[in-house]
């Protein structure tokens, strides 16, 4: 009942080149690199027999064993995190139940998202993958409101049916909803958290498939999973007074250190 967490991350991000390496500043005042602090996200998750980095630029290598990281080297051809994990479980050791996909963009992951994750994988049968969401306060959905207004891509949303099986991803924010919420109001929409859990035969079958329509219009690696008509179970998760958000855009930097600098963490 073995869980690995793999962090994949790359240098040459389209939107954000370098971005594990930029530094954010905590409620401290102490400088850590974005890879260093989703490193620091993943260690503090219960019940995981081992967390490794994957990634194929020698930059980060450097960078993540300097600080004591397990690093797994993957080739420059993975379109994505999934597939990155998928190619570092291969050259890997070991027999592991559940692979986790914790992405080197969101430090602010709160543990208890990873360990319900995986609970509700563990708990689901049916399901070959799993994904934490997170139901938008006011002033998250504002957010996500602001960033397309400025043409900005934000978080993801996610809608799922009663039976928490995913329908749809999407950059855009979803479900559409004409009324206007107070900071702390609750809103019909869902933030997705990106992290996943997968039964390394889901991982397998990934990268057998080809990116369909849907993944390279929205540039969510998830969807593929829905278009080859895969099970992909939504799992809710608390905020628990925690805020949350990815690093996707460098406007979000001071976005992330105000959060930090707010909940104190350094």
């Amino acid at each position: 009942m073995s869980v690995l967490i793999v962090i994949p991350a790359r240098y040459a991000s389209t939107r954000y080149p370098g971005k594990p390496l930029v530094e954010l500043t905590g409620a401290s005042g102490e400088k850590k690199s974005l890879i260093r602090r989703s490193w620091d996200a993943a260690m503090s998750v219960s019940g995981v027999d081992k967390v490794v980095v994957a990634t194929d630029d020698g930059r980060i290598k450097t960078a993540c064993e300097a600080f004591g990281a397990q690093v797994v080297m993957t080739s420059e051809t993975c379109e994505n995190g999934t597939e990155r994990c998928s190619e570092a479980l291969a050259n890997l050791e070991g027999d592991y139940e559940i692979v986790v996909n914790l992405q080197g963009d969101a430090p602010l992951t709160p543990a208890w998202f990873v360990e319900d994750l995986v609970q509700g994988l563990r708990n689901t049968p049916k399901a070959e993958v799993a994904t934490p969401v997170l139901r938008c306060d006011g002033r998250a959905l504002n957010g996500f409101l602001e960033d397309r207004r400025n043409g900005r891509v934000g978080g993801t949303t996610a809608v799922f049916g009663a039976d928490n099986q995913a329908l749809y991803f999407s950059k855009e924010v979803i479900p559409f909803t004409a009324d206007t919420f107070a900071d702390d109001a609750e809103t019909p929409v869902f933030h997705h958290v990106g992290v996943y859990a997968y039964r390394p035969s889901a991982l397998s079958a990934y990268t057998q498939w080809s990116a369909g329509p849907l993944e390279m219009l929205e540039g969510l690696e998830q969807l593929r999973f829905l278009e080859q008509g895969r099970a992909l179970l939504c799992v809710e998760v608390q905020a628990r007074g925690r805020q949350f958000w990815e690093l996707n855009n460098p406007e979000d930097v001071p976005r992330l250190e105000a959060m930090m600098a707010d909940m104190k963490l350094n």
